[in-house]
C-alpha cells in the first residue's frame, strides 16, 4: 500500500501515542486543582497548586472562619509566592467553614471532627504524590486557620517542620507537647479586635473561647524549642539557634487589625515563605 505524506504523519502520530501511553509513569504527580479525601466518614475537599518545576516543599494554607480554601488562596496570593520558591501549596476546606482547633468554639470541634487527622493524611498524600522530602512540610493559616496551624504543630511535629500563624494563637486549655522542636513565626496585629493580642476571652464565628496571648504563644515555643534569649528590634523579636536548628520569631504589626497583612511594610505571605525556605529540616 502506498503511503501518502498525510497518512504517514497520521501513522507516526498513532504509534508515538501508543508508546507514550505505554511508558507513562504510574507515580506521576497529579495535575493541580480540586482534591478529595475521605476521612472519618466525611468527604473532605481541598485545592492544590503545583509549581511549574520540581517541587521543593509543601505548604498547607488554612483559611479563617467563614471562608474557604479558595478564599484563602485569593487573600494570600500564595500561588504566586509558592511558584517562586518551588512549593506545592494546598488550601483545605474546613467543616462548616471552620476548624476543630481545640477551643470548642466551632461546629467541627463540637462534632468531634478530626481535623488533625485530616490534615495529617493530606500531608502524607501530597508528599507522596509530589515526592516532597518529609523535612520540607510547612503550615500557615489566618485566624481560625492560625489556631489550627498551631494545634497541628503541637500534635504532629513529626510531620511539620515550621509553622506561620497569622492573627491566631492557641486555646488556653489546648495542650502543646510536640514530639520535636518546630520553627515558629507568629504574626499578630496589636490592635486586633477579634483575636486579642493580649489573650483572654474572645468571641468568634463559632462562639466564645479563651486564648493565650500572642506574646505567651511565642514564649511557650521558645521554651519548647529551648531557645536562647531573643533579639528585639522594632516590630520584631527573633530567637535563633534553638534546638535542632529551629527558630522562633514574633512579628508585631503596630496598629494592625484582624487581617492577613500586606501593608504596614510587612507582607505575611512573603515573610512566611522566606521563613519556610530558611527552616526546613
Amino acid at each position: 500500500m502506498r503511503l501518502t505524506a498525510a497518512r504517514l504523519v497520521t501513522l507516526i502520530a498513532t504509534v508515538l501515542g501508543i508508546l507514550v501511553v505505554g511508558v507513562a509513569p504510574v507515580s506521576a504527580a497529579p495535575a493541580a486543582g480540586q482534591g478529595l479525601l475521605s476521612i472519618g466518614g466525611l468527604q473532605r475537599t481541598y485545592l492544590v497548586h503545583a509549581p511549574p518545576g520540581a517541587a521543593n516543599g509543601l505548604v498547607i494554607n488554612l483559611h479563617g472562619a467563614g471562608l474557604t480554601g479558595r478564599d484563602q488562596a485569593v487573600t494570600t496570593n500564595y500561588d504566586a509566592i509558592a511558584d517562586r520558591y518551588g512549593f506545592v501549596v494546598a488550601y483545605p476546606d474546613g467543616v462548616d467553614l471552620s476548624w476543630a482547633d481545640g477551643r470548642g468554639a466551632s461546629v467541627p470541634d463540637r462534632q468531634g471532627v478530626d481535623d488533625v487527622g485530616f490534615l495529617s493524611t493530606l500531608i502524607t498524600e501530597l508528599t507522596r504524590q509530589y515526592a516532597i522530602s518529609p523535612g520540607r512540610v510547612f503550615v500557615t493559616g489566618m485566624s481560625a486557620g492560625g489556631f489550627m496551624a498551631q494545634r497541628l504543630a503541637c500534635d504532629r511535629a513529626d510531620l511539620v517542620a515550621a509553622v506561620v500563624s497569622v492573627a491566631g494563637t492557641l486555646g488556653a486549655t489546648v495542650p502543646c507537647a510536640p514530639s520535636r522542636p518546630v520553627s515558629v513565626l507568629a504574626v499578630h496585629g496589636d490592635a486586633d479586635p477579634v483575636v486579642p493580642f493580649g489573650g483572654g476571652p474572645m468571641v468568634g464565628r463559632g462562639g466564645p473561647s479563651v486564648i493565650v496571648s500572642a506574646p505567651e504563644l511565642v514564649n511557650r515555643w521558645r521554651a519548647i524549642d529551648r531557645c536562647p534569649p531573643p533579639v528585639d528590634t522594632p516590630g520584631r523579636s527573633s530567637s535563633t539557634g534553638c534546638a535542632d536548628g529551629t527558630a522562633v520569631e514574633f512579628a508585631i504589626i503596630g496598629g494592625g487589625g484582624h487581617v492577613w497583612p500586606t501593608g504596614f511594610g510587612f507582607d505575611a505571605s512573603q515573610a512566611g515563605a522566606d521563613f519556610f525556605a530558611a527552616h526546613a529540616r
